[in-house]
């Protein structure tokens, strides 16, 4: 299966009543420090906080009524399964997410609070993927994985496709990369409305799976990486992400945690917003030098579900970054 920009207006139609238009964000001060034209586009307001209400949303309104009384399951560090049980309860679906034990608080509390049942496991000990296929195998249930999904990734896609409906082609769009939805979402959708876009994916260096993966070609793989990005601990690129990704992405590039760190604060502190540490890979990217950016140029802030103990350890340290 594939993914075409027709599925992705289709997901448009079929979400649009549902999630947020979330709006562009501009500031002269970035603009200034990067020297462009820099469009933020803010999934940060989304209903749960974060892009993947998208794809988690297009897949399950698309369940039949047998499937819906079955029930589903996913896996998720958090944001996905707080898409999937925001989903659920909204269409009245029972929803199961393997979590790790070590994920955010408050993206755990959050999907129990949408009416999920949680099921913790040891990333150390025991494998996402299959303990959900297990539970699948007997009880029943539906599985909807994070980002291998057609549904998922032209869901995800709509983000970027508003981005240019609102904003205007592009000369550059920079995108956070876990297991690659989003990204390979973004670059079909960018590839027909901006088709001189350069689409670049951002990771974290010591989560590189997808940028050599990229390179060489062949499926890289890096279990519970350490970043502080929970977002992108994938392992790796999916059986659909992976050959979308090679066809329409431009670039991979990666940013230390320091770099994601600095940018967490930098929002904070000059652009006023609240972003957690996975969903501003991209503007890590600019802020950071490791992507120079012309003309217009595109971000996705993909999510801003971050807790309070982690944001005031990053606010407590260096603040060298912020533009006094």
């Amino acid at each position: 299966m594939t993914v075409t920009f027709t599925d992705i207006s289709l997901a448009h139609e079929r979400i649009k009543n549902a999630i947020v238009r979330t709006p562009i964000h501009r500031s002269r001060r970035l603009d200034e420090a990067v020297n462009a034209e820099v469009l933020l586009k803010c999934d940060i307001f989304q209903p749960m906080g974060a892009f993947k209400i998208r794809g988690a949303y297009n897949a399950m309104c698309q369940l039949s009524e047998e499937e819906r009384q079955r029930g589903v399951i996913t896996y998720s560090s958090g944001n996905h399964a707080q898409a999937i049980a925001l989903s659920g309860n909204w269409l009245g679906v029972q929803t199961y997410i393997v979590m790790p034990y070590n994920a955010p608080r408050i993206k755990r509390e959050a999907t129990e609070k949408y009416g999920a049942t949680v099921i913790l496991y040891d990333p150390e000990q025991q494998d996402r993927k299959a303990l959900a296929e297990e539970l699948a195998a007997e009880h029943g249930y539906v599985i909807i994985p994070p980002y291998d999904h057609p549904h998922v990734i032209a869901g995800q896609g709509t983000a970027a496709k508003e981005l240019i409906e609102d904003g205007g082609e592009l000369d550059m769009l920079l995108v956070p990369c876990g297991g690659g939805g989003l990204l390979s979402g973004s670059a079909i959708a960018t590839k027909t409305l901006s088709p001189r876009c350069k689409v670049i994916g951002i990771e974290p260096a010591v989560a590189d799976d997808a940028t050599r993966s990229f390179r060489t070609g062949v499926l890289h793989t890096v279990y519970n990486p350490p970043t502080i990005a929970d977002g992108t601990r994938t392992p790796f690129l999916g059986e659909l992400t992976f050959p979308l990704i090679r066809q329409y992405v431009d670039d991979m590039q990666t940013v230390t945690e320091k770099a994601i760190k600095d940018t967490v604060r930098y929002a904070f502190y000059t652009l006023k917003l609240v972003v957690e540490p996975s969903g501003a890979l991209g503007l890590a990217a600019l802020l950071c030098g490791v992507v120079q950016a012309h003309g217009k140029v595109g971000v996705l802030l993909c999510g801003g579900n971050i807790d309070g103990h982690t944001m005031s350890a990053i606010l407590m340290e260096d603040v060298s970054m912020v533009d006094e």
